[in-house]
């Protein structure tokens, strides 16, 4: 079976290998890959994958190399799983493989659990598995590029509102561009009586794509980011450009309220924080949210929430996103190279169809 693995200590760094062929025991089954998304999304699971224990969920027994979990499409080929057929279509956390060997177990109709017992003190919300029907592929594409993208999106857009904006009057979104970050901006200003400004952080280069979401009151370049207005403020950090981060404290200063670290798409410019001004930078871990709003609202409203959040965002998709598809798995090297390198055309999405 091939998959694609990464260099741990450098994850520009990847390259297709062999791997061997998981025997079937009681309960498991077989799936092949029929295709999935590479995002920057996946390029912070690879930075984050010691600290996240990202790595863990497939292990790759090569000293040095990591398989980056994907989001995608599997079909089961083979089953000993009585509660799942041959020919069921299951979306979730995949390998950047052919193929993967399962031990489901059904909680409710069409969601299965991954019980391996290598996983079972990782996130849950990774290890859920949900039955998807034959249908348009694009319909299948957007799911796999935007459905785990906008789900944080949508989490932080909760969080967020769950803290009552921490009292600022102006949301400052870092890497603006990203899916995670434009859909952050899109959920910040569906709220007609919002108490913020919205204000876009991005490269010069995509300052145009993202004012063209009409999503933020202001849109900036990096270079440009003094010029955010001096109010409480509450920053999003999407990249992890410790130099960005560090103006940005300096500039607003005690007017800071919050400071949430999200993603490490400039994975290589991170550094982590010291003596900045303002408050101390603090993770956001969107599994978290959903444990605190399944304990709060019960199970399945926050699923049923996200799911109608991320529909909303995508329906427009054919607006600003254009999926680009490549045929067989020794296409993901180089598209993860440029992902990883920060080439990426914020207006595209990736799906390798395997």
């Amino acid at each position: 079976m091939q998959t694609v693995l990464v260099d741990r200590s450098d994850i520009r760094r990847a390259m297709l290998a062999q791997a061997p062929r998981d025997p079937l025991g009681p309960g498991t089954a077989r799936l092949t890959v029929e295709h999935f998304a590479l995002t920057a999304n996946n390029v912070t699971y690879a930075a984050a994958g010691d600290m996240l224990r990202y790595w863990e969920f497939y292990p790759s027994g090569a000293p040095g190399q990591g398989i980056v979990p994907v989001w995608g499409v599997a079909r089961v080929t083979e089953s000993l799983c009585p509660d799942l057929p041959e020919g069921a279509r299951l979306y979730g956390f995949l390998p950047m493989a052919e193929g993967l060997v399962l031990t489901p177990r059904q909680v409710a109709e069409g969601v299965f659990i991954e019980q391996a017992a290598h996983r079972a003190d990782l996130a849950a919300v990774y290890n859920t598995y949900t039955a998807v029907k034959p249908g348009p592929e694009r319909d299948d594409h957007l799911r796999s590029l935007l459905q785990p993208l906008l789900a944080t999106s949508y989490l932080l857009f909760d969080w967020l509102a769950d803290n009552d904006w921490f009292g600022a009057e102006q949301m400052v979104v870092g890497s603006a561009s990203s899916k995670t970050g434009l859909g952050l901006c899109k959920f910040l200003a569906e709220p007609r009586d919002r108490p913020y400004r919205i204000v876009g952080l991005t490269g010069a280069a995509n300052v145009d794509f993202v004012r063209g979401l009409g999503a933020c009151d202001d849109v900036l370049a990096y270079d440009d980011l003094e010029q955010v207005a001096r109010v409480p403020s509450v920053y999003v950090d999407m990249a992890g450009h410790a130099g960005v981060k560090a103006r940005l404290h300096a500039h607003l200063g005690d007017a800071l309220r919050h400071s949430a670290a999200v993603g490490t798409s400039h994975w290589d410019k991170f550094a982590p924080p010291a003596d900045l001004p303002g408050p101390k930078p603090q993770f956001f871990f969107a599994p978290s949210q959903i444990s605190k709003r399944r304990q709060e609202w019960g199970a399945g409203e926050i699923e049923r929430r996200i799911t109608a959040a991320w529909k909303r965002i995508a329906a427009d998709a054919g607006g600003w996103l254009d999926v680009v598809v490549h045929d067989g798995l020794d296409a993901a090297p180089p598209v993860w190279a440029d992902l990883a390198a920060g080439r990426a055309d914020p207006g595209q999405g990736h799906i390798l169809r395997v």
